[in-house]
């Protein structure tokens, strides 16, 4: 392996897999999270990130002198803002107020513009996602949009690279790959691959309450229930990146299942989770609990955990949101 490198873009992928000992015992199963964390942005959207920003140099969309601008929950623009600076451009990340104040400070930190909008229904045309598009389309020669959604560079950076990472890992001894999905390039990519080369995997969505994914794969319609306190998951449209996921079945989960897994599994390996990440290994253990005993499963560790510190250990904040702290994981065995 190369450990010399030179630009901080150079550095996002080829992360490590760890298994998770204690809720493997628990349920008999092996319990894998590649750890996304690692890349040097602090998550998974690192990898999106730079391809959609390689993609767009190649094809000319993006020059110099531009700056790429991107609505986003907060983990795509820390990596824009990271991959920009590595390759010479600006960034401006358009993200809905109320979301982790570290993800904020991320952005800026890493040298990033932040423009804060109220949140809002996705069909207002304040949205986040349409305030991005707009500043692009009126300064075309200024701005180029990055699109996440829509824009399969997305997907390619999962089919093209984490797929391959995970396969060469595993092989075809991988028996279930479970994922959340936001923007779904990540669960698009990762599934399209993995089942080329293992048709016999059982890939599985995991989704939050309030949104409507698990209700699509289930019956074809967006419908929502609850809500949830993870931030950039789930999603009430069908976009592009989706379109590409190859998935078996989904599970929808609350929050207070996400925090009694991420609580017990701080507890006794000493791994800490934010709320995507917690969504993701809940779902790995949900369905550890009816897998064949010594399957083998894998979810992404999705970010560092302190981007979530005010809300996973803000006692105030989870009992706000109607979490009993002191719930055992034995109830859910």
């Amino acid at each position: 392996m190369n450990h010399l490198f030179n630009r901080q873009d150079e550095l996002i992928g080829n992360t490590p897999i760890l298994k998770i000992q204690s809720l493997s015992k628990l349920t008999g199963c092996n319990i894998f999270i590649k750890c996304e964390s690692f890349n040097p942005g602090g998550s998974i959207k690192d990898r999106a990130a730079k391809q959609i920003i390689l993609d767009a140099i190649e094809s000319k969309r993006l020059r110099a002198g531009m700056t790429i601008v991107e609505g986003t929950a907060g983990n795509t623009g820390i990596g824009i803002a990271l991959v920009a600076k590595s390759l010479g451009y600006e960034s401006l990340a358009v993200m809905p107020s109320g979301q982790a104040i570290e993800k904020e400070r991320m952005i800026e930190f890493f040298g990033g513009a932040l423009k804060l909008v109220p949140p809002c229904p996705f069909a207002n045309e304040n949205h986040f996602f349409y305030t991005a598009r707009k500043i692009a389309e009126e300064n075309p020669s200024q701005y180029f949009w990055a699109n996440q959604f829509d824009n399969l560079s997305n997907f390619k950076a999962h089919f093209e690279n984490t797929g391959p990472e995970i396969a060469k890992v595993f092989g075809k001894d991988l028996d279930y790959f479970i994922c959340a999905a936001g923007t779904g390039g990540t669960i698009g990519g990762n599934t399209s691959y993995l089942k080329s080369k293992n048709p016999k995997i059982k890939t599985l969505l995991v989704d939050p309450k309030g949104s409507g994914l698990h209700s699509y794969l289930k019956s074809g319609e967006f419908i929502s229930e609850g809500t949830s306190f993870t931030e950039g998951i789930g999603n009430m449209r069908l976009v592009e990146n989706f379109k590409q996921a190859i998935i078996d079945d989904s599970i929808s989960l609350d929050d207070q299942y996400l925090y009694t897994i991420a609580k017990y599994v701080s507890d006794h390996d000493g791994i800490k989770l934010g709320t995507s990440s917690a969504l993701n290994v809940a779902g790995a253990f949900h369905t550890a609990l009816s897998a064949k005993k010594g399957s083998n499963i894998l979810t992404f560790l999705c970010d560092l955990a302190e981007r979530s510190y005010s809300k996973m250990n803000n006692r105030d904040f989870l009992l706000e949101k109607g979490i009993d702290l002191n719930k055992d994981i034995k109830d859910y065995l």
